[in-house]
């Protein structure tokens, strides 16, 4: 038996990456010959996938404030195109996923120059520009929430929900609630992102040690940039608050399975990771993302009951209170993981197969 070939186009954050690791995981167990093509950035979130193939493709986006760099960025644009096109007719494979973001963008371009079926994946609720872009010659745009905004309505026959594509090792955790509501100490996980967030190293500590200074135990498992752990080390031993820090992991699991709380960024693969763990979260939109996804993820989420949202500016004036409340009030707590234990991405592989057989069984 010929074993059908997946390229996987992902790159830059790893709201990105984390999601096509995870198809390209699934699809290698379920007997597909699989490739990832990824940019600079991605590649460091990749080092430790030792059994895929994974191809560099240089990316940029559209840059239209500057002529400059205007013309830096197409000419980088049409060259991974071209490259892109040597790649796939070199080794073309059955079908492409797009995983969003304009990294995926040259190789989603030349798959449909060279009439190679492809997929692109969006797990935003506001549809990103790269996957607008490739709409039109997309066979299909899998989205994790059907309530996705931003895309023209010519285009929603191709729309379809399949829920968040995340590791599988989160969606088979499982959480002991009582941990939430009967805690001696309360234990925050603190994710500012892949890039991590200067704010967060900022702005929280201190009003970790009030809620510490109150009475109230507290130990923080906190991401962040390397350049960050002096200044977080020093003033967590000096309030005698028990810590650790932490850049990139892909074992984010063994914190979740630790934290009380979590206090997050609002990109679309955490949230899904957070309600499918089941764990209580204050998520703080990246005031500066695309189109303002992230509030629109963050907002989404707050609707839901899934978790609570928190703008930027309002951490210093409103973070205390909020954490302070979820701690006296027990019922809110409780009311998330009302609402979180009616969701579930546990079917998402099995969906995914069968839609994927659908597409290639389609006759052009």
């Amino acid at each position: 038996m010929i074993k059908k070939k997946i390229l996987i186009a992902t790159g830059g954050t790893g709201g990105h990456i984390i999601p096509a690791y995870s198809l390209a995981n699934h699809f290698t167990k379920n007997n597909f010959i699989v490739n990832l093509t990824s940019d600079k950035r991605g590649l460091k979130y990749l080092d430790y996938c030792k059994n895929l193939k994974v191809i560099k493709i240089s990316s940029s986006p559209l840059v239209k404030k500057n002529i400059f760099k205007f013309f830096i960025s197409i000419s980088i644009i049409f060259f991974s195109i071209i490259k892109s096109m040597l790649i796939l007719i070199t080794d073309r494979p059955t079908i492409i996923f797009g995983m969003g973001g304009y990294s995926s963008f040259p190789i989603c371009i030349a798959a449909a120059i060279l009439r190679i079926k492809f997929i692109i994946y969006e797990n935003n609720l506001y549809i990103g520009k790269a996957n607008k872009y490739l709409l039109p010659f997309t066979e299909k745009i899998f989205v994790a929430y059907k309530e996705l905004e931003g895309i023209p309505e010519k285009y929603n026959k191709k729309v379809l929900e399949v829920g968040n594509i995340l590791r599988e090792e989160i969606i088979n955790s499982k959480n002991n609630e009582e941990k939430f509501t009967k805690f001696d100490t309360l234990k925050i996980l603190v994710l500012g992102g892949s890039q991590a967030a200067k704010v967060f190293a900022d702005d929280l500590p201190s009003i970790f040690k009030k809620l510490n200074d109150t009475g109230l135990k507290v130990t923080v498992y906190q991401q962040c940039l390397e350049s960050q752990i002096n200044q977080l080390s020093n003033f967590y031993k000096n309030t005698e608050i028990n810590y650790k820090t932490f850049n990139f992991t892909d074992k984010i699991i063994d914190y979740y399975l630790r934290a009380n709380l979590v206090i997050t960024r609002s990109g679309a693969s955490v949230l899904g990771e957070l309600i499918n763990v089941k764990i209580p979260f204050i998520t703080i939109p990246l005031p500066s993302s695309a189109d303002n996804h992230q509030y629109k993820n963050a907002e989404f989420y707050e609707k839901k009951g899934y978790g609570y949202l928190l703008e930027e500016k309002d951490i210093k004036n409103k973070m205390y209170d909020l954490i302070n409340s979820l701690i006296q009030n027990k019922s809110r707590i409780e009311n998330i993981f009302s609402n979180q234990r009616q969701y579930s991405d546990k079917n998402i592989f099995q969906d995914l197969n069968i839609q994927v057989d659908k597409i290639l069984n389609e006759k052009n």
